[in-house]
């Protein structure tokens, strides 16, 4: 007999799935039954917001989403966090988790791993969370669920089985995927009222969200067409190649970009963006006041009428939507397209002025010793620098905590995450010695995996960040100045190389012999050594 529990790897297989990350529990053993014959990949790390950030690293690197095995109770109340991060940055993530049998549900009387409604914990950090109740139903639910990652504005999904339900027949039900809706394209009116504001404009500008990460050559298009400076946030870097003569790149909210934004353009036209406060108000100068008309782009109908008011919005793919608005624009004239790389080089070169010196120092060395790899931030004092200052050439080559969610022990397992994801290419670890030790187990999962990833902790003996906040408050220093242990001793008791940079030079041979080392390797980098300010 083939089980409930024996269909699910076969039925993730057949839409594309190629790794599970998980922690097998007593209640979830019955996932694990189909996992060698289905050929899928299992990764295990230490815990299961290790799990969710491991998948949210991989779906980032990919584009697929990252699917987790977690058991209930604990397993759940542990990933949850992962799942916030995941929703806040819109990020595919299938968590499948056991719970107890029907009889069971909701009756309080102490059975192991039980909550009273795992649902109502889930459904707040999910698109949609849903207790499978007949094994019968199993395709017509995960269909449902990719559907939401293929055609929607994606995000965690979350099914859990019961026990009983699990060990179901399975043995007549197709595992093959059903065919999943495409994304819509913004009604045919509203386009042509948007180009026709497009073509008018004389002093037009794009700003791109991570909703645009897929639409990188119907936006560049568009930009092209109508000669139109582009400014990106954190999650969008790279969807225009920062070498391009109109990539502004950037945040916006850095001062000039943001007047930019608000007082010299005069039709903005803004592609699967949130204008959300980590990405348009970094530095806590108020809320965006947009003088000029605003053309919204973005898949989920909600996120159109929030933030920021659209005079035309657009509701539909960001890529399928960019590409229709390109064929009614009129082909920019020579003149306007140079004023166009005008303003972006302009805007460019008011950045570099902005930009410290030792800091851009510290990124220019990984992209010089790895010019091709993807960089995986913390909430760490380097990646709020990159947040503002790091550019990119392709789509997620940089992804970070910092924003978003805002979640301390994200990169340790998200780089892992991202490797497995994309085993050709270089894959940079960039946390702090404080968020660092939110998930220093994760270290053994990378030795146990093998996986080439480069773990650089940036060590200013403390949460840095937040005692300039005090500092800043005239708050006294309680809780900030923490023991920090010897990374680089860790590392090796883990199993991996570990090293200390106490300069720039000594970081460049560090990250040299790292690169030419076959498997995981930690450089504990000496804040003190490298820089002596804040990156902004």
């Amino acid at each position: 007999m083939k089980t409930c529990g024996t269909l699910i790897p076969e039925l993730l297989k057949s839409y594309g799935v190629d790794t599970i990350f998980g922690i097998p529990g007593v209640h979830s053993v019955e996932m694990y039954r189909g996992i060698e014959a289905s050929g899928l990949r299992h990764i295990t790390p230490r815990h299961e917001q290790g799990a969710g950030f491991m998948a949210d690293g991989y779906a980032r690197a990919t584009g697929k989403p990252g699917v987790c095995f977690i058991i209930t109770g604990p397993g759940m109340t542990n990933i949850v966090t992962a799942m916030g991060q995941a929703l806040q940055d819109s990020i595919p993530m299938l968590v499948i988790s056991a719970v107890n049998g029907r009889a069971d549900l909701a009756m309080g009387e102490g059975r192991l791993h039980e909550l009273p409604n795992q649902l109502a914990l889930t459904s707040e950090v999910s698109r949609y969370s849903h207790t499978l109740m007949d094994v019968k139903n199993l395709p017509k639910v995960l269909a449902h669920a990719f559907s939401i990652f293929n055609s929607q504005r994606p995000g965690p999904v979350h099914i859990e089985i019961p026990l009983d339900v699990m060990i179901q027949d399975a043995s007549a039900i197709d595992t093959s995927a059903w065919p999943l809706p495409q994304a819509s394209v913004a009604a045919p009116q509203a386009i042509a009222e948007a180009a026709q504001r497009l073509n008018q404009a004389k002093r037009p500008l794009m700003v791109l969200g991570g909703g645009a990460g897929k639409a990188s050559a119907p936006v560049t298009a568009l930009a092209e067409t109508l000669g139109m400076p582009v400014i990106n946030t954190n999650n969008a870097k790279g969807v225009l190649p920062a070498s391009h003569p109109l990539a502004v790149g950037g945040s916006p909210s850095l001062k000039h970009l943001r007047d930019e934004l608000e007082q010299h353009a005069d039709v903005i036209l803004a592609v699967g963006t949130e204008f959300a406060e980590t990405d348009y108000d970094f530095f806590f100068l108020g809320d965006l006041n947009i003088q000029g008309q605003v053309i919204r782009i973005d898949i989920d109908a909600g996120q159109l009428c929030r933030n920021v008011k659209a005079d035309i919005p657009l509701l539909g793919d960001a890529a399928q939507t960019c590409a229709s608005l390109a064929n009614q624009i009129d082909r920019a004239a020579a003149a306007q397209l140079q004023q166009g790389e005008a303003r972006a080089a302009q805007l460019r070169e008011a950045q570099i002025e902005l930009r410290d010196p030792d800091y851009q120092a510290f990124f220019s060395t990984i992209h010089d010793v790895l010019p091709d790899a993807i960089i995986v931030g913390d909430s760490t004092q380097p990646a709020y620098f990159a947040q503002v200052h790091h550019n990119c050439e392709k789509p997620g080559r940089y992804f970070h905590s910092a924003t978003g969610f805002g979640t301390l022990g994200y990169a340790f397992p998200a780089a892992q995450g991202a490797k497995l994801g994309q085993p050709e290419l270089p894959v940079l670890c960039l946390t702090g010695d404080g968020g660092g030790q939110f998930s220093l187990n994760e270290l053994s999962s990378a030795v146990e995996a093998n996986l080439k990833v480069i773990f650089l902790v940036w060590n200013n003996q403390g949460h840095g960040e937040i005692r300039r906040f005090m500092d800043d408050k005239d708050v006294p220093q309680i809780g900030v100045n923490i023991h920090t242990p010897d990374y680089a001793a860790l590392a090796e008791a883990c199993g991996m190389r570990g090293a200390n940079a106490t300069s720039l030079a000594e970081f460049e041979q560090c990250l040299r012999d790292a690169a030419d080392h076959d498997g995981p390797c930690l450089i504990n980098i000496a804040e003190a050594g490298l820089v002596s300010g804040y990156p902004w």
